[in-house]
Parts: structure tokens; sequence; C-alpha cells
């Protein structure tokens, strides 16, 4: 998988290892809109977090990013104890540990509790296919910039959406998705995706719980 948008190795490196290592997720500050406060890892756009409670029958359960990855999943034990900052553009073994932070990124593994759930959840759109004017298929992902301005997040933090019908939204506007979340890998040119979505509404992120 490409890495979009960087002038060298070693800033890939970087920035790969800070979203392996879960760091990236306070990107989200850098959102076109203003990013609402208390944005946190496990709350990336801020604003309050959504309890874990089951949602009321017939609703969509508003959830986190954090819960669409399992807890025993340690994407950064492979790196403990590397010294990245002795790695430069010229050392092969940046380049072969580029390829193996993003192959471990790409195989992140998903939450199986989370299939077949009706969900809703906050995020910044990276559009995939357009028709009319209208985005038909795009990635959600949590912070700003994931897939065209910093490698793509892990495979269990971005979500393949199909939505109904056509959504008047561009690259990375904010917004909140709805449908049936599922356990199902995409590898799309943009990034590859651990869970689908089929859309029943993307609307315009307003922040908060419902």
């Amino acid at each position: 998988m490409p890495i979009a948008h960087t002038t060298s190795t070693s800033q890939a490196f970087i920035r790969l290892s800070m979203l392996i290592a879960g760091a990236g997720l306070a990107a989200a500050a850098w959102a076109a809109e203003p990013a609402p406060k208390d944005t946190t890892a496990a709350n990336p756009l801020g604003g309050k977090a959504a309890a874990p409670a089951k949602a009321a029958a017939g609703q969509p359960r508003q959830i986190t990013w954090e819960e669409l990855v399992p807890k025993d999943w340690d994407p950064a034990k492979e790196f403990k104890g590397m010294d990245l900052s002795a790695l430069d553009d010229g050392d092969p073994r940046a380049n072969e540990l580029l390829m193996k932070m993003q192959e471990v990124s790409n195989n992140a593994p998903t939450n199986p509790a989370m299939n077949g759930t009706e969900v809703r959840i906050p995020g910044f759109i990276v559009p995939l296919e357009e028709a009319k004017g209208e985005v038909t298929e795009f990635l959600l992902v949590p912070y700003f910039g994931a897939c065209i301005h910093t490698p793509p997040p892990p495979a269990n933090q971005i979500l393949h959406v199909v939505p109904q019908k056509g959504a008047k939204f561009r690259a990375m506007d904010t917004v909140w998705v709805t449908g049936k979340l599922q356990t199902l890998r995409n590898d799309s040119m943009m990034g590859v995706s651990g869970y689908h979505v089929s859309a029943t509404s993307v609307t315009k992120y307003t922040g908060g719980a419902k």
C-alpha cells in the first residue's frame, strides 16, 4: 500500500509508527471545522462520549472508535525497544520496518462482537466513488487527514461505507454514519478497511451524543 503525500521514508516511518502506537488519533484537532472540546483517543471527535450501554429497541447504538479494536490487540509489541530515531532514509532497515509496520496495520484484527450491530459513529470522509456531485462510496476514518495527508490508520480503524443514496459531502468532511456494521475487509487504493457499513444515513456532524 503506497504511503500518500510523504516526502521521505523517515517522515512516513514516524507517522506510521505514531498511528500504530495509537498516538495519531489526536490529529482530530486539525478538522476542517473546529474539533469539539475533550478530543481523546477513545473519542477522537470530542464532545460527550457514547456510553457502551445497549441502544433502545430498534435504534442504532452510538459507538466510539475504541470499541472497534479488540482489547487484547497490541500492534506495537513487535517494535518495542527499537530506536526509531537512529534510522534514516538511507538505511535499508527503515524501509523494511516501514513495510512491516504497514503490514501490521493492514492486518489489524476487528472486534467480532461488533459484527451485525446497528451503529451510529462520527468520522471523516475519504471518497472512493462519486457521481453527479455526490459521494457514493467512501472510507470513514477517525481523524483528519488519514489516508490522504498521512498513512492510513490500522484496518480496524477504517470503515468502508456504501450509503443507500449518494451523500453531498467532500473529502475530510465530518459526518455521522448510521447503518449495519459488518466485519468485512476491503482493500482500496486509499487504505485497507476492516469493517463495512451499509449506511442508511450520512449526515453532517453536529457534535455530542444524540
